[in-house]
C-alpha cells in the first residue's frame, strides 16, 4: 500500500522539471510513512519540505505543486496540504479490501534479489552444551535469515565450529581427567578445566584408553601450582599429557570429545527449530593451508610486522584503534588470524553480504575484521555485525546464574522442556537484539492475555473456532463473494483490522532491512490486539449471507498474516487452544 502512495508522489514530480532533475528515488520512498492520527489521512510524506530549500521555493507552495501534479487515484480519496509542508493521503476503502484480496489470494508482494547473504550465528565454542544466552543468538539469527528470505534475499546460514586452538585443548583435558578418575586415580580438575556434569558424561563415551598411573602423576602434574596461576598451570598440565600420552592419542580424546558435543548442540538447536545450511570448521582452515595463504598475501603487500618476537597486522591503517598480533611469539596464531582468513572466505565463496550475530561484548570485533577485510581487497561495508545483549534469566523474581566453565549454568535443551519451543523463540525476540533481555519464565508458561505468544496464537485459534462453528453448522463461505462484498465492512473495529492487514509487507520489509525481528513480533501482538477487539464486539457466522462472507473473508486474512509472521519467527499456529 506504500508503494501506491510512493508512486503517486513519483508521478506528480515527473511533471515538474525543476524537481525531476534531483535524485529523488530513495528521498521519496524514505518521507513516506503511516500518519499517527485518522484525522490526517492514511500516510502522509514530507517530500517537499526535503527538496524544498534546493530548489529555493516556499515547502508549502511546492508540496501544493505536487499534489496537484498527481493524477487521479481511485485508491486515493483525497489529498491535503498540512503545517509546514505535508502532503497526507487520504485513502478509499476500496485500498484496503485490494489488499485482503490480495492476502486471501496469497498474492506475492516482494521480489527476488540477487544478493546473496551469508549469515553466521551462534558460533558458540563447542565445550559445552548451549545455554540460554546462546539461545537468544539461535532464536534472532533463525528469525532474521527467514524474514530476509521473505523479501527475496538468498540467505545461507552457517555455524562457524571454532574446532582449532587452546579452548578445544582445555575441553580435551577435562575430559582425560575425567577417564582418569574412572580409573580411580586421584586426580582434581583444573580451575580453568570445564567442570559440567556434561564433561563425566562424555568420558563416558570415549574409547580411548591412556596409560597413567597414580604413579605416573608427578610427571604428569604441573610443578606450578594451580591456584597461583590456573592458566599456565592448565596449559603446562596439557602440554606434558601430550607428551605422555602422545600427541595422537590427545588429538583422537580431543576428536571425539569434539563431535559428541557438537553433535548435541547440533541436535538442540534443530529441535528448536534452527537448521544451519553449512557447519564450517576453523581447523579445515588450517588443514587446507589457507591461514598461511592469507598470511603470506599480507605480508607480501607490505601489511605484517615483526615486534617483540610477534608478527602483526597493520590493522591501525585500516580504520582499526591499534595493531594487532596474528602470530605470537610461540609461533601460535591468534583468533583474529582466523577471523580475517574465515573472513576472507566467505567473500571467494561469492557472498556479497556477510551478516556476524556476535555477543554484545564483541563491539571492538568490528572494525578489526573490517580491517582484515580490507587488507584482502575486499569491501569492508560488505561485513554488517549485529550485536546481541545479554539474557537474564528470572524464576519466581528471582535471577538464575550462568557460566559455562564451571557448569553452574541454565542450558537451551532445558528452558525448552519448561517454557516450550514457542514461548522461547517469541520470548527471545520481542525486544530488538541491542537491549539487554530479562527473560521471565513464568510470564512464558502463562496462559494469559499479559504472556504474547499466548495472546497472538490464540487469536489465530480463536479464528480457527469461528470456522468450526462454521461447519458444524453446516453452512458454506463463499470466499469471491466475500471478496465482492467487502464495503459491507463498515464499523470502526472492522476499518481498524484492515489497516493492520495492510501494513503486513512494510512491517517484514523495514525487519529485514533494519534487522529487526522484534518489529515484527510487536506488530504481531498489535494485530491480534485488534482482532480480539473486533472478536468481542462481532458476530461473524449472521443470517445475511454477503455480510457473513464478507466478514469471514476479513478474519480468514487475519488467520493467514498471523501464522505467515509466527512461521518467520519459527512459533507455531495451533488451532486450537
Amino acid at each position: 500500500m506504500k508503494t501506491t502512495i510512493i508512486k503517486a508522489i513519483e508521478s506528480g514530480i515527473a511533471k515538474i522539471p525543476k524537481i525531476k532533475k534531483i535524485n529523488q528515488q530513495n528521498i521519496i520512498s524514505d518521507s513516506v510513512e503511516r500518519t499517527r492520527d485518522y484525522k490526517h489521512g492514511d500516510f502522509t510524506s514530507n517530500i517537499a519540505m526535503r527538496v524544498a530549500k534546493s530548489l529555493r521555493k516556499n515547502p508549502r507552495e511546492l508540496a501544493k505543486e505536487i499534489a496537484d501534479n498527481i493524477p487521479q487515484d481511485k485508491l486515493i480519496n483525497k489529498i491535503e496540504i498540512a503545517g509546514p509542508g505535508f502532503i497526507n493521503f487520504h485513502l478509499d476503502n476500496s485500498a484496503y479490501h485490494s489488499e485482503i484480496r490480495d492476502i486471501l489470494s496469497n498474492k506475492k508482494k516482494f521480489n527476488q534479489k540477487k544478493e546473496k547473504i551469508l549469515l553466521e550465528f551462534v558460533s558458540a565454542n563447542p565445550t559445552g552444551p548451549l545455554h540460554v544466552g546462546h539461545g537468544r543468538h539461535a532464536a534472532y539469527g533463525a528469525s532474521l535469515g527467514n524474514i530476509l528470505e521473505a523479501v527475496g534475499y538468498d540467505v545461507t546460514r552457517e555455524y562457524y565450529v571454532n574446532d582449532a586452538g587452546r579452548q578445544m585443548d582445555i575441553l580435551c583435558i577435562s575430559v582425560i581427567i575425567h577417564l582418569l578418575k574412572n580409573k580411580n586415580i586421584k586426580i582434581k580438575m583444573p580451575t580453568s578445566g570445564y567442570q559440567g556434569q556434561y564433561i563425566k558424561i562424555i568420558s563416558e563415551t570415549i574409547k580411548q584408553k591412556i596409560k597413567i598411573d597414580q604413579t605416573m602423576l608427578s610427571k604428569f602434574l604441573p610443578s606450578i601450582n594451580d591456584a597461583e596461576d590456573p592458566e599456565k598451570y592448565i596449559d603446562d598440565l596439557i602440554e606434558n599429557t601430550k607428551n605422555i600420552i602422545g600427541i595422537k592419542v590427545f588429538n583422537k580424546i580431543r576428536n571425539q570429545s569434539l563431535e559428541s558435543i557438537k553433535s548435541d548442540i547440533r541436535v538442540d538447536l534443530e529441535e528448536f527449530g534452527v537448521i544451519f545450511d553449512s557447519w564450517f570448521s576453523e581447523q579445515e582452515l588450517e588443514n587446507k593451508g589457507d591461514t598461511d595463504k592469507v598470511l603470506k598475501i599480507l605480508d607480501e603487500n607490505n601489511y605484517l610486522y615483526e615486534k617483540e618476537g610477534a608478527i602483526w597486522f597493520k590493522a591501525e591503517d585500516h580504520g582499526d584503534e591499534k595493531d594487532r598480533v596474528v602470530v605470537r611469539e610461540n609461533k601460535n596464531k591468534t583468533y583474529f588470524t582466523s577471523d580475517i582468513v574465515y573472513h576472507h572466505d566467505k567473500k571467494v565463496r561469492g557472498y556479497d553480504t556477510l551478516i556476524d550475530i556476535l555477543g554484545s561484548d564483541h563491539h571492538g570485533y568490528i572494525a578489526r575484521v573490517k580491517a582484515g577485510l580490507e587488507a584482502m581487497e575486499h569491501n569492508p561495508n560488505d561485513l554488517q555485525v549485529e550485536l546481541v545483549q545479554f539474557v537474564s534469566l528470572f524464576r519466581d523474581g528471582e535471577k538464575l546464574s550462568m557460566s559455562t566453565r564451571s557448569g553452574e549454568f541454565v542450558s537451551l535443551r532445558q528452558l525448552r522442556d519448561e517454557v516450550g519451543n514457542d514461548a522461547a523463540r517469541f520470548f527471545y525476540i520481542m525486544r530488538s537484539n541491542e537491549q539487554h533481555l530479562d527473560f521471565d519464565l513464568e510470564l512464558a508458561k502463562s496462559k494469559s492475555n499479559e504472556n504474547p505468544v499466548y495472546y497472538i496464537q490464540y487469536a489465530h485459534a480463536r479464528i480457527a473456532s469461528v470456522l468450526r462453528q462454521l461447519k458444524e453448522q453446516s453452512l458454506d463461505h463463499d470466499k469471491d463473494n466475500g471478496s465482492s462484498n467487502l464495503d459491507l465492512l463498515s464499523t470502526k473495529k472492522e476499518r481498524n483490522l484492515m489497516v493492520a492487514l495492510s501494513k503486513y509487507s512494510e512491517v517484514i520489509n523495514t525487519a529485514a532491512k533494519n534487522h529487526s525481528p522484534h518489529s515484527l513480533a510487536q506488530y504481531l501482538r498489535d494485530l491480534a490486539n485488534e482482532f480480539h477487539s473486533y472478536y468481542n464486539d462481532s458476530t461473524f457466522i449472521v443470517d445475511d449471507e454477503k455480510l457473513r462472507d464478507a466478514r469471514l473473508n476479513l478474519i480468514i486474512a487475519t488467520q493467514i498474516i498471523i501464522s505467515s509472521g509466527l512461521e518467520l519467527l519459527g512459533v507455531s499456529s495451533p488451532s486450537s487452544m
